[in-house]
């Protein structure tokens, strides 16, 4: 199957409220599995189980498992190709391997949070025009969310990239709580971009003779809002897995 996936566009609001896959298929808890032959790659014989619906206990415990393995199987390697394999094992192998195994995870959760963070980098990556345009709309002058981001107040594309791959880079071989921080203060920001355009849609579709021409300006501006709210959420998750991080109980 061959699914596109896109923070904004791409993902339905559901559950937690925060940002999450419409064609999900995936879950997990902590773990001790077996670690993947190489990061990010999926054994087959395991997506093979998943896919005949198997049991939601077993599907969870191999998603937290293999989120665990993964995260401690970078943290104590010293070959930096294999963070680079992390870092890029959507561009190399699809998203949905990844989606099978923890899209269906709770925004609590490990394999949910790294989930949200792989996604973000996606969009981040292969929207940097838009991103970069909406973080100068939303951080006009440099804040706090500027600094802890670490995002220049007046961002270029290649910026974004760069950040994209900074926060979860960081996830994997710095600070977690710390990377789960500059990803909330980032969607943050441009979900604030996202506000601020939509009210200037509206202020235009109000100035508006032709009634078609306005429904469809505000129709654009509340699907901005809707956006916007789904990244809000998805910011809140980040805090939260901040936070549990911090107390040892992010499984």
């Amino acid at each position: 199957m061959s699914t596109s996936y896109s923070l904004t566009d791409g993902f339905t609001n559901s559950g937690s409220g925060s940002v999450r896959s419409s064609h999900s298929g995936f879950v997990p808890t902590p773990g001790r599995g077996t670690r993947p032959s190489r990061p990010g790659q999926l054994a087959p014989a395991l997506l093979d189980q998943m896919a005949g619906g198997s049991d939601p206990g077993m599907v969870n415990e191999i998603a937290h498992s293999s989120a665990a393995s993964l995260l401690d199987r970078v943290r104590h390697s010293e070959d930096p190709s294999v963070v680079a394999r992390v870092l890029t094992v959507v561009e190399r192998d699809g998203v949905d391997d990844i989606a099978e195994l923890w899209s269906s995870s709770p925004s609590d959760s490990l394999p949910g949070v790294l989930w949200r963070l792989y996604m973000l980098r996606t969009w981040m990556r292969t929207r940097r025009d838009d991103i970069a345009r909406l973080w100068r709309v939303g951080e006009p002058v440099a804040t706090s969310a500027s600094a802890i981001a670490g995002v220049d107040q007046a961002p270029t594309e290649d910026d974004i990239a760069r950040l994209a791959d900074s926060i979860l880079s960081g996830a994997f071989t710095g600070d977690f709580a710390v990377a789960m921080e500059r990803a909330a203060a980032f969607t943050d920001v441009v979900a604030l971009g996202l506000r601020v355009e939509a009210g200037k849609l509206n202020a235009a579709a109000a100035h508006r003779e032709d009634a078609a021409d306005a429904k469809t300006i505000r129709t654009k501006a509340a699907q901005m809002l809707h956006n916007g709210a789904n990244l809000m959420a998805t910011a809140k998750d980040f805090h939260h897995a901040a936070t549990l991080w911090r107390r040892g109980k992010l499984e």
